[in-house]
């Protein structure tokens, strides 16, 4: 069965490489993908154990940075090496989280070579991959090598569980190939032992995403308030992660705002930073004036568009009351705990299938569920109107972040179980 899946793998990847390489997401980072690093890629292997950590996406990475604290104090000089598999995480990774990581890398593809060579270069003790990063061919390698293979924020959607099963098996069970799987609720932990998984080898640990949230004021704020052309105590709508085909219903609505509250700013950070300047090209379209954050908006626009990346979290401490997007289009939502954790009241439209844990948590605690643009600007009058309101809901909103933390230090403490002096042995 392994087999099928190896040869699978070399006979559809022919056809999937020219849109690997086009692809705006996947497009660097060819050779360290076929599992090749130049001199200097990797750091060189001290005394401490390696662990691997793999998120696909920058928003991955930033779910997986709560454990890295965890991680050093129970494995002692220990290497922290990300992988990543787009082009925004790696940008993630190499900025902002550089600080506390010793390398990262592409993640290979999952070919039998690639993984191979990526495992025969990293050398890991553990491989961490997140959320349902279920690869079998870096999995295998990864074990061949030595490592213990964990999962972490472990998801299996229930609408997929069928289309997994009939894919285990076909090319055989990669879960059984997992060492310890951590879980974030209990509904998952049994679909993962449904799956094939080894039951004493699944728990529920929470999510790490979690750990990350609540953060209070820091030096670099004020740069970023300059930069994004927001005075002091202004009064500030923040819509984060936003899609094609939601900007201009939040502009609709932040228009007809004005009309009560001139002052009133609105700042826009786009999922996808290069379609900047479609959203100032909508805002001027709408009669409104725009500017750029990364060129300091220098005329104290009414919308000022974020279009960096890894500073949205900061942006939303600049907030009065936020809107968190892909929640008025089919895309699923986005992350409405992290606004939350920066003591803002989170509006979020009506789909969120790809959150609901995080809608089930904040509904009721400073979340707020519009149905559409009508209920949005209804939401944010009654908002406006009563200052008071907009901080009990936050305060309830941070209150509600902290009670559900954890899971960052219960992952690293459940690792040290994989060995029996609690670290790996010295290779």
């Amino acid at each position: 069965m392994r087999l099928l899946y190896i040869l699978a793998t070399y006979l559809l990847f022919p056809l999937l490489f020219p849109v690997l390489c086009l692809y705006r997401k996947t497009r660097h980072g060819l050779w360290q993908r076929l599992g090749f690093y130049a001199r200097g890629a990797l750091p060189q292997r001290g005394d401490g154990p390696v662990v691997w950590l793999h998120g696909a996406s920058a928003g991955d990475l930033l779910a997986l940075s709560p454990m890295f604290g965890p991680l050093r104090a129970r494995f002692p000089g220990c290497q922290l090496i990300l992988s990543t598999m787009t082009d925004s995480g790696h940008a993630m990774a190499t900025g902002r989280l550089a600080k506390d990581i010793d390398g990262v890398v592409y993640v290979p593809y999952d070919l039998w070579g690639a993984t191979r060579r990526a495992v025969k270069a990293i050398r890991p003790d553990i491989l961490v991959l997140e959320y349902t990063e279920v690869w079998p061919n870096l999995i295998r390698a990864a074990k061949r090598g030595g490592a213990r293979v964990v999962m972490t924020n472990g998801r299996f959607s229930p609408s997929n569980v069928g289309r997994y099963r009939w894919l285990f098996r076909l090319i055989g069970n990669p879960l059984k190939d997992f060492d310890l799987m951590l879980m974030r609720t209990e509904d998952e932990a049994e679909r993962a032992r449904s799956l094939g998984a080894k039951p004493d080898w699944v728990t529920v640990t929470g999510n790490t995403k979690f750990d990350s949230l609540s953060s209070g004021p820091a030096p670099e704020d004020g740069a970023l308030r300059e930069a994004l052309g927001l005075a002091v105590g202004a009064t500030v709508w923040i819509a984060g992660s936003t899609h094609e085909g939601e900007e201009g219903v939040l502009l609709g609505v932040y228009s007809r705002l004005l009309a009560r509250w001139p002052e009133l700013r609105l700042v826009i950070a786009p999922r996808y930073v290069d379609r900047a300047g479609r959203v100032v090209s909508l805002a001027r379209e709408a009669g409104l004036s725009a500017g750029l954050r990364s060129q300091g908006n220098p005329e104290r626009a009414q919308v000022v568009v974020l279009d960096t990346i890894g500073e949205l979290s900061r942006a939303y401490r600049l907030g009065t009351v936020v809107f968190v997007g892909g929640s008025f289009t089919k895309r699923g939502g986005q992350n409405i705990l992290e606004p939350a954790g920066q003591g803002r009241p989170v509006l979020f439209g009506p789909h969120m299938d790809n959150f609901r844990d995080s809608v089930t948590v904040l509904s009721g605690h400073g979340g707020l569920q519009v149905a559409d643009a009508e209920a949005l600007h209804t939401r944010l009058v009654e908002l406006l109107e009563d200052p008071r309101r907009i901080e009990e809901l936050g305060a309830r909103a941070l209150e509600t972040v902290g009670r559900i933390s954890g899971a960052s230090e219960r992952n690293a403490e459940a690792m040290t179980t994989l060995f029996p002096h609690g670290r790996p042995a010295p290779r």
